[in-house]
Order: structure tokens, then sequence, then C-alpha cells
């Protein structure tokens, strides 16, 4: 007896294959992750974690035809891409890609890429993970945020759900500050939280070490800016050293050339510009991928290619939502 999932499999290939054929009609899907946890985190559902990871990696290697991004990226532009074509990327440079990730990806013996943003490595922790981990710590009370001048309404802290709250307020108004005034405005938001910013997790991001094993293990790395700003808040020298020195980190700490390029945050027109899609070009990347959504064809720019983020994990909620962002225009 034939199997259900050998049917549905088969079938989904098959409409796949039709909107993704092989050659010069050919589209990429790119996945975008950031970490993979060991187990969900209560205070971040929207996180993946491992069996998850496992589950969604393994139903698109069984539709897609997965490829490391720089080959895809070749293979795109030359008009010979392979039908159903697919690459996995994480952003940031994530501790987890190594530790939880890249073990998965090697059981189903997959390709994947990671960006990682060079300053918060060894220690460091993006701004984000500083207020979540903050609010996790933080004691129950009310908080008089609206002090700060950031366009904050005070918080009461009274349970998880008014945990996830307080992030999903904050994170919004320091996301477009500038590099040096989003620090200033997180310390202080630590501060006023009444928590040790000395006490929260120094190990959420790779070490140089951890870099170097994911490379060796064959996980392509790929350039996100030293210090992950919006690039199209900078000048034209500021937007060229972020990448240019994220780059150069990484092509010293790998002795390799490092051929691709995310922009953080990722949305065009908001996030970054033409003007960084030529930066890109002239700093010798290959390509650059955004965080639009959509699939890749030979008629895209390769220095804005569209990635999607699933956010149904079910095998038919995924694969509908794959087949919505193929067929996106």
């Amino acid at each position: 007896m034939i199997s259900p999932d050998f049917v549905f499999i088969s079938t989904y290939r098959a409409i796949i294959r039709a909107l993704s054929p092989p050659g010069a009609k050919a589209k990429l899907s790119i996945l975008i992750f950031h970490r993979v946890l060991a187990e969900p985190d209560l205070l971040q559902t929207d996180l993946i974690y491992a069996q998850k990871f496992a589950d969604i990696i393994d139903l698109f290697r069984k539709i897609f035809d997965i490829l490391p991004l720089s080959e895809a990226i070749e293979r795109l532009r030359s008009g010979t891409l392979p039908a159903r074509a697919g690459c996995i990327t994480f952003d940031d440079g994530y501790a987890d890609n190594l530790t939880v990730a890249t073990p998965i990806l090697k059981h189903y013996g997959l390709p994947a890429t990671v960006f990682v943003a060079t300053d918060y490595l060894n220690g460091g922790r993006m701004f984000n993970d500083t207020i979540i981990e903050a609010a996790r710590r933080a004691p129950l009370g009310r908080y008089e945020l609206s002090q700060l001048g950031l366009g904050l309404a005070d918080q009461e802290l009274m349970d998880l759900s008014s945990r996830v709250a307080l992030i999903k307020h904050i994170l919004p108004k320091v996301k477009y500050l500038s590099v040096t005034a989003r620090a200033q405005a997180v310390d202080a938001i630590v501060a006023r939280l009444k928590v040790d910013i000395a006490d929260l997790p120094r190990d959420l991001m790779l070490t140089t070490e951890m870099l170097q094993a994911l490379h060796q293990a064959g996980v392509e790395i790929g350039a996100h800016t030293r210090r992950h700003p919006i690039l199209a808040g900078l000048s034209d020298y500021e937007a060229e050293q972020e990448i240019a020195e994220g780059k150069h980190w990484l092509e010293e700490c790998l002795k390799t050339e490092i051929r691709v390029f995310a922009y953080p945050n990722g949305k065009p027109g908001v996030d970054y510009s033409p003007r960084d899609a030529d930066l890109a070009k002239k700093l010798g990347f290959i390509g650059a991928v955004s965080t639009a959504w959509g699939a890749a064809s030979r008629k895209t720019d390769p220095y804005q290619l569209p990635r999607f983020s699933p956010w149904t994990h079910n095998s038919w909620g995924f694969t509908m939502q794959l087949s919505r962002n193929l067929m996106h225009q």
C-alpha cells in the first residue's frame, strides 16, 4: 500500500516543479532562520526549536533540491538551476546555529549559510537579546519607561504574557536608532528594569573557535556587517565601512573568501537602499539577500535576493506557504 505521506510528497513535488522548473525559468526559494533553540522558550514562542526545525528541514529536503547559496546564485545567473531549487540561511551568528542546527543539517546532509554580524561574537550580545533577557529577569512591578524619552509607555510586569508584551513594545522603538543611540537606549532600559547587565548571558553568539568549527563543518559563512545597523540610515562612507569591515574580519578569521552578504533587518527601501546593493557588488560579493518574501528568478537582481520565513510548521500549511511564496511577484 502506498502511504499518504508518499502521495502528499509526490504530488507536492510535481506542483513545485511546475512553479519552479529547471533552467532559465527556474526560481530559487531561500529560507531564513535566526536561532534554533534546543527546547521551546515560552518567552520567545516565535523562535523555532530543534524538533520543529528538524521537521521543517526534513519536509523541505523531500520537496526541494537544496543547494549551497553561492552555487545557487551562480546557477541562477547562468540559467542552470535545477527544478525546485532551495537554500537554507541563518542570520546574525548565534551559537545554536552550530550546537543545535548544524547536527540536524549534517544528519540530512544539507548545506546552509550563516550570515554573521562580527562585533557580537566572543561574548557579545545583539541588542534585541539584551532586551529579551532583561525582560526575562526583571522583578515583578511597574516600570516608568516613559521617562526615558524613547516614546515608550510605562509598563507593568505581572506574568509571562506581560513580559512578552514588554519585549514587543520596546524592540520596535529601539531598532531604528543609530548604533550608538541604540546601545545607550538599551542600557538605559535595562537599568530601568532593575537588571544588572553583567548578569545577562554572554554565550548566545558564536565564538571565533565556534565560527571556525562551523566553517570546517562545511557551512558557508556570509557577511552581515559589523554591528547590524540599519544601512539606509548611514552615510555612504559609514555603510561601506560596516559592510567591508565585517567581510574583512571574517576573511581574516576563516582564511577564505566571503562571497555572500545579508542586509541587516533586510526590508528593501526601508532598511537598505539601492546604494547598499551597489556597495555589495563593489565590495566583491557575488550576491546579497534581503528579507522581502518571494522567490528569485533569473530576472531578479542578484544583490537583492528575496528570502522566506515560514510561520506555519504543519506539513500542509508549510507547503501551501511555500507555493504562495513561489507565485509571489
